[in-house]
């Protein structure tokens, strides 16, 4: 039961992840060619275009950039409400105790971060960079969880989940930052609209609506509902992820009797002369069957995870990537890219092993068994790869275009410098073999392989 609601999810989970990563990485080095090549100009040309649509009495002016931040982003916050619905359910953060260390340490690689940014950015000119200390505090999942999958046996299955627990808190602690403080003027009217569709939503699942016609053009609703609102859009992707049920409608009982019985029938009519419409009834009855003895939180995301991560996400880079390094010497020198990468680096460094070891000693949490302070240092300087995220955060805080240009700068470094170190100390970790072999050297039992002597 446990392997095949947790962990095969969490493998298949990392493993899309990984490969996500490397087209993310592509994409990103894409627009950062692209933006600095002899054809630059077209790539902010492009960007910018203004689209304009009208469907009734609603109009949308928007730039492709922002098509792609404001609504096809919405998809990636949907599958991230989606996991952490599920972690929070079923997962790593079921359990309050187990919960409690990851959340904790997360919450550390929050703070320390913003401090950093803050400490560093404070009597700049433009009080504009103030904004951006929400930048330094996102983890990208993708990235972290590709790096540790080059570390192979040498990182358990464990500290994998201690870095998933811990990517997922800080999402949502990312998330709460840009609801409260990355929101433009709110409209109260829409908001109240908004709320109303998700209350709307909530009865339709409650008394049993299970049909994603009904569920989808709801959605769309919502995200336009909170989009007029000034929350930012993308938050609607999220709440729609925390509604979506977790357990299916059958379970794994009602499914085999059903299914068997089915079956059972099956044999009978396929048996029966001309009976061919009755075979096709039972197939139908049985694939509805099978549907819904998977919740929907699983089926959505097995497929949408892959567009998210394939699709979605490396277009947003491809978007918000390029950066010019026309005056990459002013600009690697600037206040603004110091404090972003200094945070990611060594705020999350601080922060996340800082707080897990405060939280050990204050008992709100058990180190899992087998991890090391070591690989705690490296999950946590792995976890300043905040790609994604403060990319995004990134568009929200400046409206100074030399600011958000400084601010990708830094997290382009600061994710390279925490990547690269974090791999280098995860990679000085032995394998449990290693640490048999060298546990039996301590006590001079030798080599297990090497065949015991024989007497003369």
């Amino acid at each position: 039961m446990i392997p095949r609601r947790f962990v095969r999810p969490l493998l298949q989970f990392t493993h899309v992840e990984a490969a996500g990563g490397v087209v993310l990485l592509a994409a990103a080095l894409v627009a950062v060619a692209w933006a600095n090549s002899p054809f630059s100009a077209s790539y902010f040309e492009f960007w910018n275009t203004h689209v304009s649509i009208q469907i009734g009495s609603i109009h949308f002016e928007e730039t492709y950039k922002e098509i792609v931040n404001d609504g096809l982003m919405v998809i990636f916050f949907f599958v991230v409400g989606l996991e952490i619905k599920r972690e929070l359910v079923v997962g790593e953060l079921k359990d309050r105790r187990e919960a409690a260390l990851p959340a904790f340490a997360a919450l550390g690689g929050m703070i320390v971060p913003a401090a950093i940014y803050l400490l560093i950015v404070a009597g700049h000119p433009d009080p504009e960079a103030t904004n951006g200390w929400g930048i330094p505090m996102a983890t990208d999942i993708a990235f972290s969880v590709g790096i540790l999958s080059l570390l192979g046996s040498r990182i358990s299955i464990r500290l994998k989940l201690f870095l998933l627990a811990l990517a997922i808190a800080d999402d949502i602690g990312a998330i709460t930052v840009i609801a409260i403080f990355y929101t433009a003027d709110l409209n109260v009217t829409f908001l109240a609209a908004a709320i109303a569709a998700l209350v709307v939503i909530e009865v339709a699942k409650r008394i049993g609506i299970r049909s994603m016609v009904f569920y989808v053009p709801m959605g769309f609703v919502v995200w336009f509902l909170v989009f007029e609102s000034g929350v930012h859009a993308t938050l609607a992707g999220v709440v729609l992820g925390l509604m979506t049920p977790v357990t299916a409608w059958y379970s794994d009982e009602e499914y085999f009797r059903r299914s068997g019985w089915i079956l059972s029938r099956y044999k009978m009519d396929s048996a029966a002369p001309n009976a061919r419409a009755r075979v096709d009834e039972d197939a139908l009855e049985l694939a509805e069957v099978a549907k819904e003895s998977v919740s929907p939180l699983d089926r959505l995301e097995r497929k949408l995870h892959p567009w998210s991560s394939f699709v979605v996400v490396p277009i947003f880079a491809l978007a918000n990537a390029g950066v010019s390094f026309a005056d990459a010497q002013e600009t690697v020198t600037s206040e603004v890219t110091i404090a972003v990468a200094v945070g990611l680096v060594l705020g999350k460094l601080i922060g996340i092993s800082g707080f897990s070891w405060l939280g050990v000693k204050l008992r709100l949490g058990v180190m899992a068994a087998g991890t090391t302070w070591r690989q705690v240092i490296g999950v946590a300087t792995l976890a300043g790869v905040g790609f994604t995220v403060s990319l995004f955060i990134t568009e929200l805080a400046f409206t100074n275009e030399l600011l958000k240009d400084e601010a990708k700068i830094g997290v382009f470094i600061g994710s390279i410098i925490a990547g690269i170190v974090g791999f280098l100390i995860l990679r000085t970790v032995k394998t449990p073999q290693q640490r048999i072999e060298a546990g039996r050297e301590s006590l001079g039992l030798g080599d297990p392989t090497e065949p015991e002597p024989t007497s003369a």
